[in-house]
């Protein structure tokens, strides 16, 4: 989920940055990939590697999706918990305030993440039962300025942790994408607590120069189980 405007109208000139995101787009091998195969965007292969890696989805299980537009992780979920000879299909619920290119069988809702309709209507959704997954890309719109994205970065962060604590079943997984700077010493810490297995990963597919990482937590604690932990 970014925040994005559109250009204004009539403007006929690019950027520099904006001319070095083409030139790097057009040499990307995953933006090239996800064009030949007809991906939505090269961020299925982000979480098609994140997944090979930690066996994250098999037919039949419950995720809830966070900034699921436009839809490159969707379709590779709806790809892995459904299956054509499986009678018992999986659910999937994938939220944004932005469109999301989905399967029918799939559960939109569309509506800003934190805010209380919105909020309302994931739980509709999941028939207020808990889930095996829940899986965030949300992200802020970049600004250049280091310390103002990483506190916007964080903000999301923590929206979809409490999000988690709210619908992962005992024994869950979450991922998370998180920037690389100030807050996350304290935040890994706090994730130990919560999940038995943690690890902060950068797939293949994420840019080298970006400082994108995926937070993979495992297997969920009961509240006694946290307890414990603080103890």
């Amino acid at each position: 989920m970014t925040n994005n405007r559109s250009p204004k109208r009539g403007a006929s000139k690019r950027t520099k940055s904006s001319d070095r995101w083409l030139a790097r787009q057009r040499k990307d091998p995953f933006t090239k990939k996800a064009h030949a195969d007809g991906r939505i965007s090269r961020a299925h292969f982000k979480l098609e590697q994140l997944d090979t890696r930690f066996r994250l989805l098999r037919p039949g299980m419950r995720v809830l999706e966070l900034g699921a537009a436009p839809g490159g992780w969707t379709g590779y979920v709806e790809s892995r918990i459904r299956t054509k000879s499986q009678a018992r299909h999986g659910l999937l619920v994938a939220c944004d305030f932005r469109e999301i290119s989905a399967a029918r069988a799939t559960v939109i809702v569309q509506g800003t993440l934190g805010e209380p309709r919105t909020d309302a209507q994931i739980g509709l959704a999941l028939g207020n039962a808990p889930v095996d997954l829940v899986l965030s890309d949300m992200a802020p719109n970049i600004s250049g300025i280091r310390t103002a994205d990483q506190a916007l970065s964080m903000e999301l962060v923590a929206l979809a942790v409490v999000t988690a604590q709210r619908w992962l079943k005992p024994g869950g997984s979450f991922v998370v994408k998180i920037l690389q700077g100030e807050g996350i010493d304290d935040w890994v810490r706090d994730m130990r607590k919560l999940f038995v297995k943690f690890r902060l990963v950068k797939p293949q597919a994420s840019r080298l120069d970006s400082r994108e990482m995926y937070a993979v937590a495992e297997q969920f604690r009961t509240p006694s189980q946290q307890a414990r932990e603080l103890r």
